[in-house]
């Protein structure tokens, strides 16, 4: 025999419920801040491969924009340039200051067959001076890196114009010119000079002269690393480097331990490497780890003081509880019968409900209790057509729009919902004796719908007879009759699948 848990039961069990729990809560707190203390210096070398992975990633990928921005807005150049009818070198040079104004393009200039540069300023022979003006090279766009007359390193961005006439002489290139030192001002990290970045060549050159740190510093990256890590290491990432795969390094320098990150950059044969000191990270780790702490102590003399707070209330609140609970209970189940009745398209009640007020009158009509009866039926004409033609959000307006009128007209009967078009009207008392009024009055604004093109439906109605045994019989010649109404609103111009 299953055994009734009592309320005081329940009580007990809920105060030994929240004691355990509070004590786990303290207990695996204390753990769990042990525990994330101790794993702090075990996280920080994890934690700089992926902070430097993602600071290189998100600078790589900005030099990848920069480039690709820039060969989108040399193809606009070189558009607008074929479309300006230019027929002196005057012009190609107004034209060209205009687009350096336009699209932001610096030392942006033209190569011809010849390989003569032009520029907004100057012609000169470029192709002893620009390597990637070769002729392997001026039929593809081309990326590489320069220095000109002992100056800072140009990155130059070259492209093929495609058959580029002007004035009657064919240009076969064009090509632009960035600094390095601008890229650098684009990368710079705002964190004290704690972090370092360089933009490097395959074999390790440091082409932005930036310092990765006090011990790598602007030299060469393998040059400086070489004897400081293994040299299997060496060799792997000097592969690296070679193959465009990414990777990092992490060595001691100087008593302090350091670990870098390298990215290729897209569209070039360039590496983007950053470099963090171990003990910034560690620092940040364990203000983290002694916050959390801090937090945790707070928890747990929060939990104990809303705990005992909490199980005072508890025993004054529970017999309220249950009595609550109770009543919710009873207006949840009225609440379900009503849904379970209720037509959620339009409100009003369904099919359900038609059956179980069906099935009451069914028993006073074999009892002979019941004396004043008719039923309604209603069919909405042209929902499939409405259905097919507007979609059935259309359909659903006119299901309701139809429903409304309805329940206006038969405002002292039952309407009921019984199908997709259909609906049934149960009539007693009052709305019995006024039952001829009401269709009279409701069939003249049907047909008045019908010129306005609004909702038109076809009632049928019949009453009880001595010889009727059940509602069906009434429903019947309703329907029957619902049927002849549909036909007569057809010739009148109502759509119908009839």
């Amino acid at each position: 025999m299953k055994k009734h848990i009592t309320k005081k039961q329940f009580i007990i069990t809920a105060i030994v419920g929240g004691i355990i729990m509070m004590a786990t809560v303290i207990i695996n707190t204390i753990m769990s801040t042990r525990q994330t203390t101790t794993a702090t210096n075990e996280a920080v070398s994890e934690v700089s491969s992926f902070y430097l992975e993602a600071m290189a990633d998100r600078r790589a990928k900005t030099v990848t924009n920069l480039i690709r921005s820039n060969f989108d807005h040399m193809d606009k150049a070189v558009e607008y340039i074929s479309n300006e009818g230019i027929e002196s070198q005057d012009e190609l040079r107004h034209t060209m200051g205009s687009i350096k104004s336009m699209l932001s393009l610096n030392r942006f200039a033209l190569v011809d067959d010849d390989k003569v540069v032009y520029t907004q300023y100057t012609t000169y022979t470029g192709g002893s001076r620009h390597p990637f003006l070769s002729d392997e090279n001026m039929d593809k766009q081309n990326v590489s890196t320069v220095s000109l007359y002992g100056s800072s390193k140009q990155l130059c961005l070259a492209a093929p114009t495609h058959d580029l006439e002007i004035a009657g002489k064919p240009y076969r290139a064009c090509f632009v010119q960035i600094d390095v030192s601008e890229i650098v001002d684009l990368l710079a990290f705002d964190d004290d000079g704690r972090t370092n970045f360089g933009i490097y060549s395959k074999n390790g050159e440091n082409l932005t002269e930036t310092e990765l740190g006090p011990y790598i510093s602007h030299h060469n990256l393998f040059d400086a690393l070489n004897g400081v890590i293994s040299e299997d290491d060496w060799n792997e990432n000097r592969e690296n480097f070679l193959n465009a795969v990414e990777g990092s390094i992490t060595f001691n320098a100087n008593g302090a331990e350091e670990t870098l990150c390298y990215v290729p950059i897209e569209d070039t044969d360039w590496m983007m490497v950053v470099l963090i000191r171990e003990s910034v990270i560690q620092d940040r780790i364990r203000s983290i780890s002694e916050k959390s702490l801090s937090a945790s102590k707070r928890h747990i003399v929060f939990t104990l003081s809303y705990s005992i707070i909490f199980f005072g209330v508890l025993m004054f609140m529970m017999k309220a509880l249950f009595n609550k609970d109770l009543q919710e209970e009873k207006e949840n189940s009225k609440t379900f019968r009503s849904m379970a009745s209720t037509d959620s398209l339009t409100g009003i009640r369904n099919k359900h409900a038609y059956t179980e007020a069906e099935s009451a009158l069914n028993r006073r009509i074999m009892e002979k209790d019941i004396e004043k009866l008719a039923i309604v039926v209603c069919d909405v004409n042209g929902l499939k057509i409405v259905n097919d033609t507007q979609g059935h959000a259309a359909g659903d307006k006119l299901i309701k729009d139809a429903s409304s009128m309805i329940c206006e007209y038969f405002s002292r009967g039952a309407v009921f919902r019984i199908g997709g078009d259909e609906f049934a009207v149960i009539l007693q008392d009052k709305g019995y004796e006024t039952i001829h009024e009401v269709i009279t009055e409701i069939n003249r604004a049907i047909e008045e719908n019908i010129k306005k093109k609004e909702v038109v439906i076809s009632i049928g109605y019949s009453e009880l007879t001595p010889e009727d045994k059940l509602v069906r019989d009434i429903f019947e010649r309703a329907d029957q009759m619902m049927y002849k109404r549909k036909q007569q609103l057809k010739l009148m111009g109502a759509q119908t699948r009839l």
